[in-house]
């Protein structure tokens, strides 16, 4: 069992990885435009990530404003690194690896105030991430990648006369699937995958149509071992990941430097 998993989690990572120079399709070089190339060539170091970030531009008719985004939030480091058990979770390999590529390992929140936390007070902490995320759902959402609609949050399933409340439902397109996110304000706990597996049962069992795929959450949360998660989460039967998120006051101080001041912005608007 634990040979067929390795070797699952293998053919999967040989599937994420980026084609090199001589594998790309040099007809999505002139499907961008000259400012594309312009934003590609100043933000990134190499010819793989290079070749990635024109490859995904051309696939998914990126506009210059996303590029950008993605550029910001090292989307070519982070895709596909999120540790989780969608290898054997999810039995359909190509399910899987469409929810590998699906979500990243961090998460750029600039919009949250993090002076609005007290480390003291996590359930109140989690419920102002919760909001925050709420009243931006279009900007997370944008985060969090392509195909996700937002379906609500405390999203409430009843199971055995007991009331279950999802932080965060969204559905997706691509995977034809529910994800549930649940918020943590700070380091991830092994209790959290057990919370998890129990909504996404619910949602399987009394929220999910016929026709869609099987439910897949994942925890968000402020920080994580990333060893110790895919220790954790590797005998869940339910497809799970875990990602962390971070905001612009915890970003570089170069990068956090190159994004306007909001209140310099509101002058100017």
């Amino acid at each position: 069992m634990a040979g067929d998993l390795k070797l699952n989690e293998k053919l999967l990572l040989m599937e994420i990885r980026q084609p090199a120079a001589g594998e790309f399709d040099w007809a999505d070089f002139v499907k961008i435009s000259f400012s594309h190339h312009i934003e590609i060539i100043s933000k990134t170091k190499t010819l793989d990530e290079r070749l990635f970030y024109i490859r995904e531009s051309a696939i998914h008719c990126w506009n210059k404003y996303t590029l950008r985004d993605y550029l910001r939030t090292n989307l070519y480091l982070h895709r596909g690194t999120l540790p989780n058990n969608f290898s054997h979770a999810l039995p359909d390999s190509k399910q899987a690896l469409k929810a590998v590529l699906s979500f990243k390992d961090q998460y750029l929140l600039d919009f949250i105030n993090v002076e609005q936390f007290d480390e003291r007070e996590e359930d109140w902490d989690e419920r102002v991430l919760e909001n925050a995320i709420v009243a931006n759902v279009k900007k997370f959402i944008m985060t969090f990648g392509q195909d996700f609609s937002f379906v609500g949050n405390q999203y409430r399933v009843e199971v055995a006369g007991e009331d279950l409340f999802i932080d965060l439902l969204f559905f997706n397109r691509e995977l034809n699937s529910l994800v549930a996110v649940e918020l943590k304000s700070g380091k991830f706990r092994s209790s959290y995958l057990g919370q998890l597996n129990t909504y996404l049962s619910a949602l399987d069992t009394y929220v999910r149509k016929s026709h869609e795929n099987p439910s897949i959450g994942i925890v968000l949360c402020r920080e994580m071992n990333q060893t110790f998660v895919e220790f954790a989460v590797r005998d869940y039967e339910k497809p799970m990941g875990v990602a962390t998120y971070r905001t612009s006051e915890e970003m570089p101080e170069k990068l956090r430097k190159a994004l306007p001041d909001i209140e310099e912005l509101k002058k100017l608007l």
